[in-house]
């Protein structure tokens, strides 16, 4: 049964609840540290039993969870640093869209990276570590390099098809891994997607995995693909100790575009990815696809000339400059998180979603799906509070805890505000319209680049399975000229509903 959310939340009501919401943050990488002159920042992060782990391009930096929140290491790590310890001489080249995760399950550390060490040539590379303490004087990591060029197609000039936008999610019986294939010869036109699934019970251990199995859409990969519409996968990724019921198959999500012919903006539906995987007998694996109905939306930014270019975030600079940021409204936003309740089973996503006719200022939507066979939407609502200037809420995160309150950060922007940070916390069973809260106030605007983050991270302490600990980008100043000074935040909060576990 399908349950529409729909937004009566007053600012009283807003204002009340960010009085009484504890709010603890703290910094992140900022570029600075980095020396990066990188505008497409990725940030993402995972908070682990003793601390909280951050990925920005292309370093890793970690720290204590208890205040003062100190960092782990006395600089962030270079994202080559546990492969060139282990001598893997294919993951020595790490470009964007690392990834850094806790696995729930095992109590264990990832790092998660694409790799091109040489020209037309792709690496997916991951690391493991062997204690869930990255402060631990035994700390080490158990490293792997997967060669994606056989799994990717190329094109008609023999250009092997780019592995973009990587998403990585924990399961119990793999790892699984997403890939939009981006021709390199057409503008990096997406024209599919690949998803493969890692050996999880091995490389725990540090033993040789089995050969990863993968699967595409389009199938086979075309040497001249075509404009695909629903990229972009993530897969469901577990939140919690309880693993989901043996045997499970693993769910992925994408986006529906609407068809490209520049008169079509709303969409109506959502993908859903059933992978099923046998490791004894990998010809007995499958991978399908449905469409779930949803609530009509229009995707953030949505532009008809060039459905990928989704650039309408306002600043307060934007007046003089021009310049709007990328709200990455063309797909739904990491992570599909997954919960196992014991009676039923929940998995969350959200995105980036046109809320008003003018100006297409934007909203996040989610979506709840349950189901012990294939799930299905359970309700969705659309977070877009009423203030009182046009604000725009864009690149959302979404996670729920033990006591089923769900929590999607996400960042703010517009004509009279700086880019910031927020949330909004809402109960899931008993469908409470969500409560907005600020985590931080943005100083300055991103005035020389479209680029925005590209993503952010919703996660739960797996200690108390209460705490939420966000991360996501802002600007303490102008940025402007040739500089990056970008900075990230990481907050925490819970609600006093859950109760922590003991």
């Amino acid at each position: 049964m399908l349950r529409i959310i729909k937004p009566t939340l007053v600012l009283l009501l807003i204002c009340s609840f960010a009085h009484t919401q504890k709010v603890n943050s703290f910094e992140g990488i900022d570029a600075s540290q980095v020396h990066s002159s990188d505008h497409d920042v990725d940030p993402n992060g995972a908070v682990g039993t003793k601390q909280y782990m951050e990925w920005t391009n292309v370093y890793f930096q970690a720290y204590d969870k208890q205040s003062p929140n100190a960092p782990v290491w006395s600089a962030p790590q270079p994202g080559t640093l546990p492969f060139q310890n282990n001598n893997l001489p294919n993951c020595t080249s790490v470009g964007g869209d690392g990834i850094v995760t806790f696995d729930h399950l095992a109590s264990r550390w990832i790092i998660a990276v694409r790799s091109s060490p040489g020209s037309n040539s792709y690496y997916y590379c991951v690391a493991i570590s062997n204690t869930d303490d990255l402060r631990s004087s035994s700390l080490s990591w158990y490293t792997y390099q997967f060669a994606l060029n056989p799994v990717l197609g190329a094109n008609s000039n023999g250009h092997v098809y780019w592995p973009d936008w990587p998403k990585f999610g924990t399961w119990a019986d793999a790892y699984y891994v997403s890939f939009d294939l981006n021709d390199v010869d057409r503008n990096y036109l997406q024209i599919g997607v690949v998803v493969c699934a890692l050996d999880r019970t091995n490389m725990l251990t540090g033993s040789q995995p089995n050969p990863m199995q993968c699967f595409s859409d389009p199938n086979p990969i075309p040497a001249h693909g075509t404009l695909y519409l629903k990229h972009s996968l993530i897969p469901a990724d577990i939140e919690g100790v309880v693993a989901p019921p043996a045997g499970r198959n693993e769910y992925l999500v994408s986006i529906q575009n609407p068809p490209f012919d520049r008169k079509t903006t709303t969409s109506k539906v959502i993908n859903l990815w059933d992978l099923h995987l046998d490791w004894a007998n990998p010809t007995n694996s499958t991978f399908s696809n449905s469409a779930l109905p949803v609530t009509p939306y229009i995707q953030g930014c949505y532009n008809l000339s060039n459905p990928f270019n989704t650039f309408c975030i306002p600043e307060i600079s934007t007046t003089q400059t021009k310049n709007y940021v990328d709200s990455v409204g063309d797909r739904l936003m990491p992570r599909f998180a997954y919960r196992n309740f014991g009676t039923y089973e929940s998995f969350l996503v959200s995105h980036t979603v046109q809320t008003a006719a003018t100006k297409k200022q934007t909203g996040i939507r989610w979506y709840e799906l349950r189901g012990s066979g294939t799930p299905a939407i359970y309700q969705s609502g659309t977070v877009n509070p009423p203030s009182y200037y046009k604000l725009f809420r864009f690149m959302p995160s979404v996670a729920q805890d033990s006591a089923g309150n769900a929590a999607v950060g996400y960042n703010v922007s517009g004509w009279t505000i700086h880019p910031g940070i927020r949330a909004s916390v809402w109960n899931l069973e008993k469908q409470t319209a969500p409560v907005e809260l600020g985590l931080f106030s943005g100083g300055g605007d991103e005035e020389n680049a479209k680029n925005w983050g590209d993503y952010t991270s919703m996660t739960v302490d797996p200690v108390d399975d209460c705490t939420f600990w966000y991360l996501a980008q802002y600007f303490a100043q102008n940025e402007t000229g040739s500089q990056t000074n970008w900075n990230t935040r990481i907050a925490n909060f819970k609600r006093s509903t859950c109760v922590p576990k003991k």
